[in-house]
């Protein structure tokens, strides 16, 4: 037990995400054989949530984010990953237009909202959401964004060891960990101390 309490925190991450990428499956799922031709909802399961088999219902249902049983201009940015870090570089203009071409395509009562039933109705009338170029459409935290990009790529085996970890993704994605260990502990420590002074607002500071 000891040991593992002095093992550095790369280590227990190592232990983390083994034990994350096994109960999701491992490699099993980090390989979807997908169509050329394939739709876009068909490539977005496949890479992003390691599904391949799928229907409309399941598909809304879990791009419904806040299950409203609605498609939002919200939900839709999300879903197309315009919401997610990766997509800074794409203008607002363009973002605005995803979400206009989708809802004139699903939003049957042009009420600025996506129900199951239209996306159903569509969907049975072979309307798929279409590829606009921008990627797959992340849009999970960067622990999930981690595991499904990364880590079931080249570290899902059973003997991956803290040394193989050296790709930039596996640093950076450390680097921001011993970052939030180094703050949580800075907090802990003033805490400790009573009141935390930088907290207090400057007019209730004695000089």
């Amino acid at each position: 037990m000891n040991r593992l309490l002095q093992a550095p925190l790369s280590a227990f991450l190592l232990l983390s995400c083994a034990f994350k990428a096994s109960a999701h499956g491992g490699g099993e799922h980090a390989n979807i054989e997908v169509a050329p031709d394939a739709d876009w909802a068909t490539r977005h399961m496949a890479e992003e949530h390691h599904i391949s088999g799928f229907d409309a219902t399941t598909f809304f249902n879990l791009h419904d984010y806040d299950s409203t049983g609605l498609w939002t201009s919200v939900d839709i940015r999300r879903t197309y990953g315009l919401s997610d870090p990766s997509s800074t570089g794409i203008s607002e203009t363009k973002k605005a237009m995803v979400v206009q071409t989708i809802l004139d395509m699903f939003d049957i009562d042009k009420d600025g909202s996506i129900t199951l039933s239209e996306f159903l109705k569509k969907d049975s009338e072979n309307v798929k959401l279409p590829d606009f170029g921008m990627g797959p459409g992340h849009h999970g935290d960067d622990e999930y964004e981690y595991e499904i990009h990364h880590w079931e790529k080249y570290h899902s085996g059973d003997d991956v060891k803290e040394e193989d970890l050296n790709h930039p993704e596996d640093i950076e994605h450390f680097k921001k960990h011993e970052e939030m260990e180094a703050k949580q502990e800075e907090w802990e420590n003033l805490e400790l101390r009573g009141i935390v002074e930088k907290n207090i607002p400057p007019k209730y500071r004695q000089n």
